[in-house]
């Protein structure tokens, strides 16, 4: 394959080909296709799609998180973004800085596997061992109280002293351990926060049973098959905002061992793909479902974790027939 050819058909995959992402429909199949995107361009760049870039139907002069302001365009992508929040067909997450990080609803369960709390439950506690400030445990406790509720009257009940900037880092402490979410936007009130556990309990639960290395090979699956073709340098600085790239070297080990991904050649680089997803020289190889609607839930993931992913019955191993597994200690 060469360099050119992949462009393609990434191009294509990411909808930067003209077929732009206009409606709520067009949204979640997108979403759902790549399992994960920025909103805007990351720099340094980012080898990931972006929702903007999508919604426009091409990268030519995308504006950044800090430029989006003067771009309607990417106004109207950012409440696009939001309509798929409140159906919860997406979530967003915090991986880069100052961008919006969108991970389908699918997938989801996985980057909670990863990042998130396993005792959703229990209340986070202010103490020297603690990962929260005592303003972060406090904003926690308002938020269970009387979320979803707007940002800046959080600030009100929190004290008025409160500087913006200090409420930003308590809730950036909470969003990173997936304790709370952004759930809503409005012009006139700005972002709504809500606990986790009660906006989505069912993909919390889900979650918080799959192991750290479950979650992480499944993401580094979806990720190549949302990229198509990538070098590990490139998945290891993808991940290296969430995990060590030394885990996600394990990560691509096992997967290999398992024979789920293999080499290809592009423009004289060694690259890694998905093994399960045939590779294409064009994008007109690519059939007009391939191209432009959602891959299964589980497409491009290990075998071993598509049973958490299927949206079907038929897509789930017969628990009956299937002879009784090991339990990871601390994850069921």
């Amino acid at each position: 394959m060469h360099e050119h050819q992949l462009q393609e058909l990434r191009r294509a995959k990411w909808h930067l080909d003209g077929q732009a992402v206009r409606t709520l429909e067009d949204a979640r199949e997108f979403v759902d296709s790549v399992g994960f995107c920025l909103l805007y361009p990351q720099r340094p760049a980012v080898l990931a799609p972006t929702f903007v870039g999508a919604y426009k139907g091409s990268d030519e002069k995308l504006p950044t998180a800090h430029m989006a302001f003067a771009d309607p365009a990417a106004h109207e992508a950012k409440q696009l973004m939001v309509r798929l929040l409140r159906d919860k067909a997406a979530y967003e997450t915090k991986v880069f800085p100052e961008n919006n990080f969108i991970v389908s609803a699918a997938v989801f369960p996985y980057f909670y596997g990863l990042v998130g709390d396993r005792n959703p439950r229990q209340a986070p506690k202010a103490n020297t061992r603690s990962e929260y400030s005592p303003l972060a445990v406090h904003a926690f406790q308002l938020i269970q109280k009387t979320g979803p509720i707007p940002e800046h009257r959080l600030r009100e009940l929190l004290g008025g002293e409160i500087s913006k900037a200090a409420l930003a880092r308590a809730l950036d402490e909470l969003w990173a351990k997936l304790r709370i979410m952004r759930v809503d936007y409005k012009p006139e009130e700005g972002v709504f926060w809500d606990v986790l556990f009660r906006w989505s309990p069912d993909a919390v639960r889900e979650g918080a049973h799959v192991s750290v290395a479950e979650s992480l090979t499944a993401l580094v699956s979806k990720y190549l098959d949302c990229v198509l073709a990538a070098q590990q340098e490139e998945v290891e600085q993808f991940f290296s905002g969430v995990i060590g790239r030394t885990r996600v070297r394990e990560a691509i080990n096992a997967l290999q061992a398992a024979r789920e991904l293999s080499f290809v050649h592009v423009g004289g680089r060694v690259m890694l793909q998905v093994s399960s997803l045939q590779a294409a020289t064009s994008p007109r190889e690519l059939k007009p479902k391939q191209k432009f609607e959602a891959l299964p839930p589980h497409a491009g993931m290990p075998l071993v974790h598509r049973r958490r992913t299927g949206r079907s019955q038929a897509s789930r191993p017969n628990r009956a027939a299937s002879p009784k597994r090991p339990v990871d200690a601390g994850n069921e």
